[in-house]
């Protein structure tokens, strides 16, 4: 158990996200209590609401981090590849994120606040599709960006599908195989579609926002 007086602030901070993790990982988002991080890193719950407003405040900075750690493995595009392989990827990589850190993952979207989000976070989020959104501007740049982020973002929440459906129920390795076969066909036949529908958004009217 620490001693209150061996830390700072920002450090306690990092110790209580640590912790927080560390619950969510091993027992779901389901058991992670203030209480509980409190006895993880032996401090009392009052010192850990001295770094945190409240518990959402809390559970927002878990959740930024798991955006930050999957956003840092989706910006490693090859190189060599295509614009079409590097879209290909990318939903792999989300498929193996969302697989191997399945608690973490979930707690992004099953935890919704009824507060507006900040914007810090907000931001973190928007990340997450400009990464995509960048290809699909790169694959037709006839197209417009309006266009290019509504397909990136279409096929996005596609992959994002296939994810919820094959990892809700304890998934095999199997079944993770299947599932990469899924978003490998989803991912290819919705890039040849949108490839041959860009010539025809060219002079398109923009999506409303």
């Amino acid at each position: 158990m620490a001693r209150r007086s061996e830390h700072s602030q920002e450090q306690i901070k990092e110790m209580v996200l640590v912790a927080a993790e560390t619950i969510v990982i091993e027992d779901g988002y389901s058991a992670l209590t203030v209480r509980k991080i409190a006895m993880e890193i032996g401090y009392t719950v009052g010192s850990i609401y001295m770094v945190f407003a409240n518990m959402n405040d809390l559970l927002t900075h878990v959740k930024g981090r798991t955006l930050d750690e999957l956003a840092k493995q989706l910006l490693h595009c090859e190189p060599s590849a295509s614009v079409e392989e590097n879209i290909l990827i990318l939903a792999e990589t989300y498929l193996n994120f969302a697989a191997q850190h399945f608690n973490r993952w979930r707690m992004i979207f099953d935890i919704q606040s009824e507060e507006p989000q900040p914007d810090w976070y907000l931001q973190k989020v928007e990340q997450m599709f400009a990464i995509v959104e960048v290809l699909f501007i790169q694959l037709t740049p006839g197209s417009s960006a309006e266009h290019s982020r509504l397909a990136a973002r279409t096929l996005w929440s596609g992959v994002h599908g296939i994810c919820i459906l094959s990892l809700t129920a304890k998934p095999q390795v199997s079944d993770i195989a299947a599932s990469k076969l899924s978003v490998d066909l989803l991912v290819q036949t919705f890039i040849q579609g949108w490839k041959a529908l860009a010539p025809l958004q060219v002079n398109a009217k923009p999506p409303e926002k």
